[in-house]
């Protein structure tokens, strides 16, 4: 990359074993959270504490619920607890974000959950995630972050895909200045080279695969749980090795 400067890379995981797959494979930092097949939830508590013990760098999902980015009081004060909570576990940093009704981001709910993140652990970094995605114009949404004080983005530029939305990646870049921009959505490691040349600041991957379903001979394994009981997805330390690749050879 041009200026010496260093590609960030950042692995979502969803367990104790996805954040030591990601660190041992060379990740800079995890994204924790919960029902990646959902789009992400809060972590338990007890999850976050033992990806901190890992030695990784943990950034925590905050949000409450799947669906969409649009909260009512009650999910906005879940999730101000979990900040909280979160940000004591001793994170490196939390991942938050809100929109209103009109297509932007909330700034206020944001605001908050920045406020009370630093009040908690002051210096923590704040993600803004990829609520911005669904923003009626990304790129209006990136110029308003330096404003709420918040460290990085995560978004594929408002494309399904990070790799279809590498012009409005290079554009979101320029808006928010002071801001790290990070891509994700359906990265993978060959991606990486064309999302760098963007200028943005990390490249984030799921670097997942589906683990096996256990096979069962009790009744009871048989009776579904949920309409996706029997999906479990595990970090693939392949793809993590692959993507760490593909960082380094852009130095």
């Amino acid at each position: 990359m041009s200026g010496g400067r260093c590609l960030a890379l950042e692995i979502a995981v969803v367990s104790t074993a996805g954040a030591v797959i990601a660190r041992d494979g060379g990740a800079d930092r995890i994204e924790l959270c919960a029902a990646l097949e959902l789009g992400g939830v809060t972590p338990s508590q007890g999850l976050v504490e033992a990806a901190v013990a890992t030695g990784i760098p943990v950034h925590a999902l905050v949000r409450s619920r799947p669906g969409d980015f649009h909260y009512d009081d009650d999910d906005i004060d879940t999730m101000l607890r979990e900040v909280r909570s979160i940000a004591a576990a001793g994170v490196a940093g939390v991942v938050v974000g809100a929109l209103r009704l009109d297509g932007t981001l909330d700034e206020t709910v944001i605001g908050r959950f920045v406020d009370v993140a630093r009040q908690t652990a002051p210096g923590i970094e704040v993600t803004v995630h990829r609520a911005i995605d669904r923003t009626a114009d990304p790129v209006v949404a990136a110029g308003t972050l330096p404003r709420l004080g918040v460290t990085r983005v995560l978004t594929s530029g408002g494309a399904p895909v990070a790799p279809a939305g590498i012009d409005t990646l290079a554009r979101m870049v320029l808006a928010a200045e002071g801001v790290q921009v990070q891509a994700g959505g359906g990265v993978s490691p060959e991606d990486v080279g064309a999302l760098a040349a963007t200028g943005l600041a990390a490249v984030h991957l799921s670097a997942k695969r589906r683990a096996p379903v256990r096979p069962t001979t009790t009744r009871a394994g048989r009776v579904p749980m949920g309409a996706q009981d029997d999906v479990h997805s595990v970090t693939d330390p392949s793809v993590v090795a692959a993507a760490r690749r593909a960082v380094d050879a852009l130095r």
